[in-house]
């Protein structure tokens, strides 16, 4: 498969993890490839996603997973999923708040149990100089990582890579924008530009 820019953030998401993390809500979770990361850790995972063929391929990968722990993939729209309130003590959202209103943000906020963190991977437009300088920068390191992922996937046997993709969309909300409505609805967010045109969006519930 290509180079995936949310895939290379895995690990940074990873990072935010609270100590202690028992259970988590992967939103918009595509293939599930995340969800099985976080549920390697011994997290009870919960993911959703509205595609039916991705949540399929999720769920095949998981079953060829030798004694990989399960995942619960729910088909759903998560902007009207009734989650329960205080519940999740991680809730990571990679590339897919854009699907969906911001403010959908606030229904996950409540479904934070307390210290619980809400991380997401978002996609931003280029607007300003400032995105269009990020992307220059990011242009060689983002050619770079497609040749060394072409050339792994030339050393693969044929048919090993998975065709299946999560549908996409074109971002639309603006960097500045984001980190308004981070601010008004969830107070003491941190928001952190990345390279490949993405952000990092860390929001903590506080213990009480």
């Amino acid at each position: 498969m290509p180079f995936d820019h949310n895939d290379h953030y895995h690990r940074l998401l990873l990072r935010q993890l609270p100590p202690g993390c028992r259970t988590a809500l992967d939103v918009g979770c595509g293939t599930g490839r995340f969800a099985r990361r976080l549920a390697a850790r011994g997290i009870d995972v919960h993911a959703v996603d509205p595609s039916a063929e991705t949540l399929a391929r999720a769920r095949a990968a998981t079953a060829e997973t030798p004694g990989g722990p399960p995942v619960r993939y729910q088909q759903a729209d998560a902007a009207r999923l009734q989650l329960p309130p205080g519940h999740y003590d991680f809730i990571s959202c990679l590339a897919s708040l854009h699907h969906m209103p911001f403010e959908t943000v606030s229904t996950l906020r409540a479904a934070l149990a307390p210290g619980g963190v809400l991380a997401v991977l978002g996609c931003y437009p280029e607007r300003s100089p400032a995105d269009y300088a990020w992307s220059l920068a990011a242009a060689p390191v983002n050619a770079a990582a497609r040749l060394a992922v072409g050339a792994a996937e030339a050393l693969r046997p044929s048919g090993a890579a998975d065709p299946v993709r999560a549908p996409t969309a074109p971002p639309t909300v603006p960097l500045p924008r984001i980190r308004q409505q981070a601010a008004e609805l969830l107070p003491g967010s941190r928001v952190r530009r990345l390279l490949f045109w993405r952000y990092l969006l860390v929001f903590r519930r506080p213990d009480s």
